[in-house]
């Protein structure tokens, strides 16, 4: 939605940013508090429902290795479903808490400041594209936004395999 609403309005391609990262932040709280405090049952069925179990599975891996703060970067900035990222940061640093008494890194603070600088990357380079660029710009945007994310997790993919391997 973004692309299209800066296209229309280039002078205000910059408000529409704000206004998405905002409203995503927002959101991604809402899910991260729905993982900490409600996840079973009621979350946990959901995720069955739209099949989002593995995705879980491996984000929930990701998160309780060293990878956490990296983790919650890499979905707030590429094409992986935020909410995935949220609700399992929130459920993750639920049991956390169960389990030591502390969530660390997996706080609510650090998932938000984490959550901003992810998002506004992400969507301020959207709008700043197609404030520079225009029209021209438009399908370009489109398709290469969703390559950079994917670009980025690969290589984040290849960070962590030679962490295991060196």
């Amino acid at each position: 939605m973004l692309v299209p609403m800066c296209m229309y309005h280039r002078n205000k391609a910059f408000y529409y940013a704000f206004l998405t990262v905002l409203f995503s932040v927002l959101g991604a709280i809402v899910g991260y508090y729905l993982g900490y405090y409600i996840y079973d049952p009621y979350i946990s069925d959901m995720i069955s429902f739209f099949h989002y179990e593995k995705h879980m599975e491996t984000v929930r891996s990701w998160l309780t290795q060293e990878y956490g703060v990296l983790m919650i970067f890499v979905g707030a900035f590429t094409p992986i479903p935020y909410k995935v990222i949220a609700i399992t940061t929130g459920l993750v640093a639920a049991e956390s808490f169960a389990n030591t008494g502390a969530v660390g890194y997996l706080g609510i603070i650090p998932f938000v400041l984490i959550s901003i600088v992810g998002r506004s990357l992400r969507f301020f380079l959207e709008a700043f594209v197609i404030y520079v660029g225009g029209e021209k710009m438009e399908k370009t945007v489109k398709h290469y936004i969703d390559v950079i994310g994917w670009i980025c997790v690969l290589l984040i993919a290849l960070l962590i395999v030679y962490k295991f391997l060196f």
